[in-house]
C-alpha cells in the first residue's frame, strides 16, 4: 500500500513563515518538517512506502530525504521523492507519478494534522465501493466557542472543532481507475476530479469526528507548535510515545 503526500504548492498564505525560501511541508514543528510529522501519521498505523509529489523548491525535499535515508531504513519506511514540475496543479501531479500507482493507494496533503484511523478508512472504501473515498472532518472554529446561558458565559472553548457542516480533511484512499479523470498538469483534484466523482455517485466520504488541523497561518504554525512541545500531540496518538 503506498501513501501519496502532495507536497509541491507554494504555500503563499504562509509566506511569514516560509519567506518563500522553503517549501511549506519543511516548515518546523519541534525539532522535524510537518512532512514527516505527516508520514508518521501513516507509519504509525503500518502504512510506511511513500511518495512525495514534490514541487516548488522540491530539491530541498530531495535533499532532506538523503540525510535522512539511514534513519528511514532504521524505521522501515520507503521514501521515494517525486519531482512533479513548480506549476502543476494537485490532480497532475497524482498522474505525474501514475506509473508508481497501478493498485489502490492513500494520499494526503504536506499540511495537514489529523488523529484518522486509517485502518478504519480503508474498511470504509471498501464497503462503499467507491473510486474514492475522502474523510470529512468538522472544521476548527476560528475563534473559540461561548456556551452562553442568561447572560452568562458557561463555557469557553479555545478553538474548538465546531459540530456543524463537514469539510474534506484531505486523507484519501483511492482506486488506480480515478487516472481516467486526470487529463493534464493542470487538472485540480478538488475542482475538476472530485466533484464529477461526486455527481457519479463514486465519491464516499469516511467521517472522522476526531482532531483534524491545517497550517494554513502563522497562528496554525504556533498553535501546532505549542501542542507538540506539551507532549501529547492528537495526531500521534497512533505512535510510540515522544521522547
Amino acid at each position: 500500500m503506498k501513501t501519496v503526500i502532495l507536497a509541491g504548492g507554494k504555500g503563499t498564505r504562509i509566506r511569514d513563515a516560509t519567506d518563500g525560501l522553503i517549501p511549506k511541508p519543511m516548515i518546523l514543528i519541534g525539532d522535524k518538517p510537518m512532512l514527516e510529522h505527516i508520514m508518521e501519521i501513516y507509519a504509525a498505523q503500518g502504512f510506511k512506502d511513500f511518495i512525495v509529489a514534490a514541487g516548488f523548491l522540491g530539491e530541498q525535499i530531495i535533499c532532506w530525504a538523503k540525510e535522512n535515508k539511514d534513519v528511514f531504513k532504521e524505521r522501515g519506511w520507503t521514501v521515494q521523492i517525486a519531482n512533479t514540475g513548480e506549476n502543476t496543479q494537485t490532480g497532475g501531479r497524482l498522474l505525474r507519478i501514475k506509473s508508481e500507482l497501478k493498485k489502490p493507494f492513500m494520499m494526503t496533503y504536506g499540511d495537514g494534522f489529523a488523529d484518522v484511523n486509517l485502518h478504519a478508512l480503508e474498511r470504509f472504501h471498501f464497503d462503499m465501493q467507491c473510486m474514492v473515498t475522502l474523510t470529512a472532518v468538522n472544521p476548527p472554529s476560528r475563534f473559540g466557542m461561548i456556551d452562553i446561558f442568561e447572560g452568562f458565559a458557561r463555557l469557553f472553548i479555545e478553538k474548538a472543532q465546531t459540530e456543524q457542516g463537514w469539510i474534506n480533511g484531505g486523507f484519501y484512499y483511492i482506486q488506480p481507475e480515478v487516472f481516467d479523470y486526470i487529463n493534464g498538469d493542470m487538472c485540480k483534484w478538488e475542482f475538476d476530479v472530485l466533484p464529477v466523482l461526486a455527481l457519479q455517485n463514486k465519491l464516499a466520504a469516511y467521517q472522522h469526528q476526531g482532531y483534524f488541523q491545517m497550517l494554513d497561518t502563522w497562528r496554525d504554525w504556533d498553535r501546532l507548535k505549542k501542542i507538540w512541545d506539551m507532549g501529547d500531540a492528537p495526531w500521534a496518538r497512533f505512535a510510540p510515545p515522544q521522547k
